[in-house]
């Protein structure tokens, strides 16, 4: 198979990243952690393959991730928690939206990501 037909290959555990709610990458750029110009060259992973992020995802959908160690939410501020568990549940939520959407990939980010892409873009 041509390398351009085998999809998105994780670069922690090397299977197939299937489903886009699955994709660490597009995880990151939907809540605002990776720069739109680095997107096609940063390497995909699946969420579960960066559990120190997927622990954030609070949702029924979403199998919980328990982390041990210094990165380990529970002992992390309480506040931080909170925020960054709102944050990437709903850039996990909104994965599972787009996914049944017919949109371009500009538009995936949550709102206020797209806000700030936007007067970044205005200010060049």
């Amino acid at each position: 198979m041509a390398k351009c037909e085998e999809g998105y290959l994780c670069g922690v555990c090397g299977g197939d990243v299937e489903e886009i709610w699955d994709s660490d990458l597009y995880l990151r750029y939907v809540i605002g952690l990776l720069d739109p110009e680095t997107l096609h060259t940063t390497r995909e992973r699946h969420i579960r393959c960066n559990p120190v992020l997927g622990q954030f995802i609070v949702d029924a959908d979403f199998e919980p991730i328990v982390v041990e160690g210094e990165f380990d939410k529970r002992l992390l501020d309480p506040n931080y928690v909170r925020e960054h568990e709102t944050l990437v549940t709903r850039g996990y939520r909104r994965l599972r939206e787009v996914a049944h959407l017919d949109l371009p990939i500009i538009d995936y980010p949550l709102p206020e990501v797209r806000a700030r892409l936007e007067e970044q873009a205005r200010k060049r």
